[in-house]
């Protein structure tokens, strides 16, 4: 939330060596077009493939080949009407850009020693959740409005009490690091965070070891900042965990608050795709006034 860079994307995708983030499925843009898809980091070398000019081309050269090759593009986008044809322009211009500002985002060795204390992080050149979460922040000082971390392991049909006690040691406190950075920044007044997955897991034992299947009636997730009412439980499930009891909150719901938030009414925010009017929250969702600061 807050204006954009000149030159960073307003949506990046934090990804780390532990594990792929599932591709475009996981932060694609859906029916919009995909100049609102989010460009993804990666956790080792380069942070976006292609991101150094090859030798011999040089940056005066790669402006006057991205100027012609925009003109061209404009041409078409003249004669055809394709916004993807926009969205081409537009991502040439982002890479170009990011080519002089992300390897000065990527020098954490720059950060004190007190704050990668405070994230965790023993190697700033290891990629991993706790390197991501001090990387978020960077971005967010730097104009970038939408910042998606991933953290993939979480998936225990197996082994859960040891898988869950690995995934704590983690994620606790980078999460935790975080949320205080921001705020001894002053930056979590109008930054959101949402920390959490798209399911649950079952109360019951899955075969015969201590694993657990997907559940998807009931499961928690955490938000801070942003204007979120701190220190504030919302809903409660059965003795079992297994049912909701009090103050369902649909995923509807939640868009329709996380919209909110943004400063945007979910019921007019529509956008027409294949002749059909389209919303984020389909024909339903409320905004859950009871969380909001």
């Amino acid at each position: 939330m807050g204006s954009e860079s000149d030159d960073l994307p307003g949506y990046v995708v934090l990804t780390s060596s532990q594990g792929t983030s599932g591709g475009p499925s996981n932060y694609g843009c859906g029916f919009l077009p995909t100049s609102y898809g989010g460009i993804p980091f990666r956790g080792t070398g380069d942070p976006i493939l292609y991101l150094s000019n090859p030798k011999g081309f040089d940056t005066e050269t790669q402006r006057a080949s991205l100027d012609t090759l925009r003109r061209l593009n404009e041409m078409v986008l003249a004669d055809q009407g394709d916004p993807e044809i926009a969205a081409h322009i537009q991502s040439y211009e982002t890479t170009f850009r990011l080519q002089s500002a992300a390897p000065e985002l990527m020098e954490l060795a720059r950060e004190s020693q007190e704050v990668l204390d405070l994230y965790g992080i023993k190697d700033v050149n290891e990629s991993n959740y706790a390197r991501n979460c001090l990387l978020a922040r960077r971005l967010l000082e730097r104009g970038v409005r939408f910042v998606q971390l991933f953290h993939e392991a979480w998936d225990q049909h197996g082994d859960l009490t040891a898988g869950v006690k690995r995934n704590c040691e983690n994620t606790d406190q980078p999460s935790a690091a975080l949320v205080r950075d921001l705020q001894q920044r002053g930056l979590l007044e109008d930054t959101l965070v949402i920390w959490g997955g798209e399911f649950g897991r079952t109360p019951m034992v899955q075969g015969t070891n201590d694993g657990r299947d997907h559940h998807n009636r009931c499961f928690s997730i955490w938000l801070a900042g942003g204007g979120i009412r701190g220190g504030h439980v919302h809903g409660e499930t059965d003795a079992l965990g297994f049912n909701i009891v009090r103050d369902q909150v649909h995923v509807h719901d939640l868009n329709a608050t996380l919209l909110h938030l943004l400063g945007i009414d979910h019921t007019r925010l529509t956008y027409r795709f294949q002749g059909r009017d389209f919303r984020l929250t389909d024909v339903e969702g409320e905004v859950v006034g009871d969380i909001l600061a």
